[in-house]
């Protein structure tokens, strides 16, 4: 049977590594019509000849390769680029000029108002399962670099239409891993493979791992089945955004969530405790997926 188009190209891309990826997400369609003013963030060929400059352009290659650059500080394949996408200028994919307006904010997660920087230390820490750069490392300096050069023009404390994830309404029916999977297999598997672990080119991993412990552990936002189920609807199939149905997307989010990853870094001593405290919300923590236990025994033990 013959595959379609975009599926032939996202196969060829798998052999040319990933400087395509740009390409087809500039096929996107625009932010829909939300609350909140349309924000371009400036080309790249703008980034200032100087000082000021080499940390921008040092911040992009960190979100973009973050794995790679910062092995000190990821413990898994992921890069900022993977939730964030086009080197996060995307609309509707939690672009940073977007996040930057909106910082210092109090965030339920932790209880307390953050800034930017605490913001990604915490991305660090749950996204990439790994440990956060200090707040005067040149790492964190250059992507805040990155994201303020971004942001240049943009409102401060505004709400910028097409900044974090569009919200998703409530499926028809309950999200289903069983259902989820046949969409991930139609959808999806091309991609990030049929055992979730993505795809590599020529050494580079093309596209990310979704569970398994080279993916994000059970304290990051994408774990939430309602967070993921808004980035797939608005940004998956890559190139293809609102492919999916409402249902499709939560289905898919359950079933990518229905598989073992890294442990809480908040860890209370058993997964009960830990799911009572942290995980009052839509999510597959420390619940039972085909008699297994998630979260009840982390990886590698």
């Amino acid at each position: 049977m013959r595959r379609p188009a975009w599926q032939a190209v996202f196969a060829a891309a798998l052999l040319v590594g990933s400087g395509w990826s740009a390409a087809i997400i500039a096929q996107q369609a625009p932010a829909g019509d939300r609350a909140g003013e349309r924000f371009i963030p400036p080309a790249e060929s703008a980034i200032p000849d100087d000082a000021f400059g080499n940390a921008v352009r040092y911040g992009r290659t960190l979100f973009t390769d973050t794995a790679n650059r910062m092995p000190q500080h990821v413990g898994n394949a992921l890069t900022c680029g993977n939730c964030h996408l086009d080197a996060g200028k995307l609309a509707d994919s939690a672009p940073m000029w977007g996040a930057w307006v909106r910082y210092p904010a109090f965030r339920a997660k932790t209880g307390e108002v953050n800034t930017l920087a605490e913001r990604i230390q915490g991305c660090f820490q749950y996204s990439m399962n790994g440990t956060a750069p200090a707040h005067d490392s040149p790492e964190l300096k250059a992507l805040l670099a990155y994201m303020y050069w971004m942001s240049t023009g943009a409102p401060t404390g505004a709400t910028l239409r097409g900044s974090g994830y569009p919200t998703l309404e409530q499926p028809e029916q309950p999200a289903d891993p069983t259902r989820g999977q046949g969409v991930y297999q139609e959808y999806c598997a091309l991609c990030h493979g049929a055992d979730g672990q993505g795809q590599q080119a020529r050494g580079v991993q093309v596209f990310p791992p979704l569970w398994g412990d080279r993916s994000y552990n059970w304290g990051a936002g994408m774990h939430r089945i309602n967070t993921a189920a808004a980035f797939i609807r608005a940004n998956m199939p890559l190139g293809r955004p609102g492919t999916l149905s409402v249902q499709q997307a939560w289905d898919v989010a359950a079933y990518i969530n229905s598989f073992e990853r890294p442990q809480d870094p908040r860890w209370q001593g058993s997964v009960e405790k830990t799911d009572e405290r942290f995980h009052n919300h839509q999510c597959l923590y420390g619940g039972t997926v085909e008699e297994r236990r998630l979260g009840a025994v982390p990886l590698g033990e």
